[in-house]
């Protein structure tokens, strides 16, 4: 596992308020898991890429759709892993005829088989109201919400 990841997090205003994007991950260890097991789209940055390069890239080789400036720093996060996840926001909607494009990752299963099986990195995503998203994002990913609600209500104010 990479020591270091980045991401982004899209946000909407509704008229239920903000919703944010997460990504469910695919494969068979998230399969029968939700509430803590969403994540922001994100993945490790290629060498000598910028952090903020790869958060833009891997959104794309992600969710299959492209995202650019300009996006709000959100920090970072250290996960229970040890990774360190860095994210930006982006207040972008999709286009409405989106479909979630993957890339596919091949990992032995099940474990011990010698069977390779190829499953998405993402095999859900879509936008949820905060209050929801709270409930569905890795604990250790929360502050980005946070910190996303506190910069919103900043510009607003």
């Amino acid at each position: 596992m990479s020591e270091v990841s980045a991401g982004l997090l899209l946000y909407r205003a509704a008229a239920s308020g903000l919703e944010v994007f997460l990504a469910h991950p695919g494969g068979p260890f998230f399969a029968k898991r939700d509430s803590g097991a969403w994540t922001i789209p994100k993945g490790a940055p290629n060498p000598g890429e910028a952090l903020i390069d790869a958060a833009i890239r891997e959104f794309a080789e992600e969710v299959g759709v492209a995202i650019g400036p300009p996006l709000l720093e959100l920090g970072h996060i250290r996960q229970k892993s040890g990774k360190v996840v860095h994210a930006w926001a982006s207040d972008s909607s999709l286009p409405a005829d989106f479909r979630l494009k993957s890339n596919e990752f091949e990992i032995e299963w099940p474990r011990g088989s010698g069977k390779l099986r190829r499953f998405p990195e993402i095999d859900r995503a879509e936008f949820f109201p905060l209050h929801a998203a709270e409930q569905k994002l890795m604990l250790a990913q929360l502050p980005f919400l946070e910190r996303l609600s506190a910069l919103l209500g900043k510009a607003a104010g």
